[in-house]
């Protein structure tokens, strides 16, 4: 708990803890928003509360309201972002579960094998059974009493009120039993005939059972739920902790906090920009692609504008910071991703509306049941097996099994195919999807530069321009210079060593060959020098361009030798991944930052709808946005850090996982296989797995509605209802085990199955084009 004297603001975030369904986020939510111009967002999956206010707002206040409706509160830490789902949390469900699990197994097998065959029962074997049953009905099925308790507290119901119940009084009933002696006449009817005195006695089972399928799916459920915020750790990773301020012409590295607009910082080559910028001095190859998702390092030089979060690669930058902190880029896009997290589960949200009255009739039920038994002069015994019957059976552990056990028998299938699927807000939110928005860098192409043609002036020999292009281009790391090396040592073999190398920020790179002059680089880097380019190489340059390739031009001792051109590659899977999305009646979408001519070439070649170019990375995320304001239901499949706030905006966000690591934590599926027909794959998957969750969802309930009635009339004794929901739960999990059936367009890694090839309709093999521009 924290006594928040922190200043009044008319927007707080508030850390909630002891939340354990989305009904105790429904809860919290009705308490805050009962204070005058308060609206509030309680978010059970982040574990934390937004609070808005016409006026100012007191957290103290705020907190006390948090604390008087049972639950903590407290002020999120100053670190960049707290942990969403306390570890500690998980691992003390893990140790639970696991007692849970070791004595539920033995005592079962036990007790109901003791209890029908009276001839293999021994001394004090119901004792025995009590003692196995006590750890597992008091400490594994402590959270489950401790929300019970808390909720009664308050007046309110949920599902832990009933599990609470439910197990306390099958233990008690077996307890009694066992302490004060069983009745001396026949058991229970089962159908067949009766069991013999003592069957009374077997619902330790029961408690220990029903306690150990709902930890596990509680300790699935914190799993999953762990990584809802990891984006923004993320994020705040790639800010630079410290900063050299220029002071008076001297470096001072200071905290990154103490830097202000309007001061010049100095960045060396392998570190962080501090801030957004403009450069003041100094030239570098920026790595902006943790930004822009782009492969080709950025030249920058006096007067351009940088981008915090971003790397100097090569070359000493002073900079002047024009916005700091809260207000760069990096802090905009980690505040998009934390709003687009704000959203809920709807099924889990059904679940816990519908057991909020269930739960209360239930109890109504029962304790009606034995009173109706009383007044109709049956024994308090019979009365009691009511009752405990209408408990046991109407006990919601096919309830609670109905979406962890389909969630994880789709995320292993998922994985199989090469599809990680992190919870159940995903499957949830791909329901209605109707639209799939692609990145282009790294999704759609591979995001590897490559010599798509060799052009030699007449005259020049090819092999002998590889040979001379890939020596210089060996001692530089910028990403077309390794696909000029990769180009000349795949067709030349061997390449000599470069003297007196010499790289050129923004232009190319120079060295001596063989005793030869050779420049490498862009048209001004060889017009600066004074080299003619003939018509020959001036009309390879401008078609090439127009198509958005990259051009590369190779000159030695004054003379023009050849010209290269680059592109960046469309992934071979990607028509046929998006001819499967129109087969599924998804429209696509291209969003890209690049001209809209290589947008719309890329988008030709593989047959996307739509083209969404030009769009700056802080910008995607609100394109993600207004197609859903439009009605547009949007799944997101991206691989940059760019993308990262896109993904989380979303409906549905995937990513590809060689992407970028705040990529995948943003995003709901992530996406392990190079083949991009894993997308519609994925989103066939998630509609499998919500359909399965639907009919468990609908077989527990309709079980429940069905069967109490049954037991309240005595037609369902306690050992009946216990066997009868033990087989509503093992329904439950045959339906979501027939997910493992489940197979994917593209084939599964593991099982080696590969359907056919999803044949794409024809398309202009046009190259990729990508961008401008020549110099490195």
């Amino acid at each position: 708990m924290s006594t928040a004297s922190a200043p009044t603001s008319d927007r707080i975030e508030l850390a909630i803890g002891g939340m354990t369904c989305a009904a105790c986020a429904a809860r919290v939510q009705r308490t805050l928003n009962k204070l005058d111009g308060v609206e509030a967002t309680v978010n059970f999956a982040t574990g934390r509360a937004v609070v808005n206010g016409a006026g100012e707002l007191d957290p103290a206040e705020l907190i006390g309201k948090v604390e008087g409706a049972g639950y903590s509160a407290s002020l999120p830490k100053p670190e960049p972002e707290p942990e969403r789902d306390d570890p500690a949390r998980v691992r003390d469900l893990r140790r639970r579960l696991a007692v849970a699990a070791l004595l539920a197994i033995p005592l079962g097998n036990l007790s109901i094998t003791l209890a029908l065959v009276p001839s293999l029962r021994f001394p004090y074997w119901d004792l025995l059974c009590v003692l196995l049953a006590t750890p597992v009905v008091f400490w594994s099925a402590w959270p489950f009493h401790r929300a019970a308790a808390r909720n009664l507290r308050h007046g309110a119901f949920s599902m832990d009120t009933l599990v609470s119940i439910g197990v306390l009084a099958s233990y008690g009933w077996s307890l009694t039993s066992a302490v004060f002696g069983t009745s001396a006449g026949p058991g229970y009817w089962l159908g067949f005939g009766v069991t013999a005195a003592g069957a009374d006695a077997v619902y330790l089972d029961v408690a220990a059972g029903v306690t150990t399928f709902l930890l596990a799916g509680r300790y699935f459920e914190a799993r999953a739920r762990r990584s809802a915020g990891a984006v923004l750790s993320a994020l705040a990773d790639l800010a630079a902790r410290e900063v050299r301020v220029l002071r008076d012409g001297v470096e001072a590295l200071v905290p990154v906090g103490e830097l202000a607009a309007g001061a010049e910082f100095v960045v060396r080559p392998g570190e962080r920009i501090a801030a957004d910028g403009t450069v003041t001095s100094g030239a570098s190859a920026v790595d902006t692609s943790m930004m822009t998702g782009e492969p080709v390092p950025v030249e920058a030089g006096a007067g351009d504008e940088v981008i915090g979060g971003t790397i100097s690669t090569s070359g000493r930058l002073v900079v002047r910071a024009n916005r700091v902190g809260a207000d760069t880029q990096l802090a905009q896009m980690s505040r998009l991703a934390e709003q687009a997290q704000e959203r809920k589960a709807r099924v889990q949200k059904l679940v816990d509306r519908v057991c909020a009255v269930f739960v209360p009739v239930v109890l109504a039920i029962a304790t009606g049941t034995f009173a109706v038994w009383l007044l109709a002069g049956e024994p308090s015994r019979a009365a009691f097996e009511a009752a405990v019957a209408v408990l046991i059976i109407a006990c919601p552990c096919a309830l609670g099994l109905a979406t962890p056990t389909a969630l994880m028998v789709g995320v292993g299938r998922g994985a199989q195919l090469g599809i990680l699927i992190k919870g159940q807000d995903a499957l949830e939110a791909s329901r209605s999807i109707d639209t799939v928005v692609f990145d282009k860098t790294g999704t759609i192409t591979t995001g590897r530069m490559t010599v798509s043609g060799v052009h030699p002036m007449p005259g020049a020999d090819r092999a002998e321009v590889l040979r001379l292009a890939g020596a210089v281009e060996h001692a530089s790391e910028h990403a077309i210079a390794t696909a000029v090396v990769t180009a000349a040592t795949e067709e030349a073999g061997s390449l000599p060593e470069v003297e007196g190398f010499s790289a050129l920020p923004g232009l190319g790179a120079r060295g001596e060959v063989e005793g030869r002059r050779v420049l490498v680089g862009s048209p001004r880097l060889l017009a600066d020098a004074g080299v003619e380019v003939p018509a020959e190489a001036t009309e390879v340059i401008e078609t090439h361009r127009s198509r958005g390739d990259t051009v590369v031009l190779l000159a030695a001792d004054g003379a023009l030798l050849a010209a290269f051109t680059l592109h960046d590659e469309v992934r071979p899977s990607a028509p046929a991944a998006v001819a499967e999305l129109h087969r599924l009646g998804l429209r696509t979408v291209l969003l890209t930052g690049d001209h809209e001519s290589t947008a719309r070439t890329v988008a030709a070649e593989v047959g996307i709808d739509e083209v969404i170019a030009g769009v700056l990375p802080a910008e995607k995320a609100e394109r993600v946005r207004s197609l859903r304001e439009q009605g547009r239901q949007v799944a997101m499949a991206g691989d940059g850090i760019n993308d990262a706030p896109a993904l989380a905006t979303a409906d549905l966000g995937l990513a590809v996982a060689h992407g970028t690591d705040i990529a995948i934590k943003a995003a709901d599926v992530i996406l392990v296989r190079e083949d991009l027909r894993v997308v519609p794959d994925a989103v066939r998957l998630a509609h499998r797995t919500l359909r399965t969750i639907r009919g468990n969802l609908a077989w527990a309930f309709g079980y429940n509605v069905a069967a109490i009635p049954l037991a309240a009339l005595g037609l369902l004794n306690p050992l009946i209802a216990g066997l009868a929901m033990s087989l509503s739960s093992v329904l439950v999990v045959s339906n979501s085990l027939r997910l493992r059936q489940f197979t994917g367009s593209g084939g599964s890694p593991v099982d080696g199955r590969v359907p056919e090839q999803v044949e794409p309709a024809e398309q202009p093999q046009v190259p990729v084009e990508q961008g401008e521009g020549a110099g490195h």
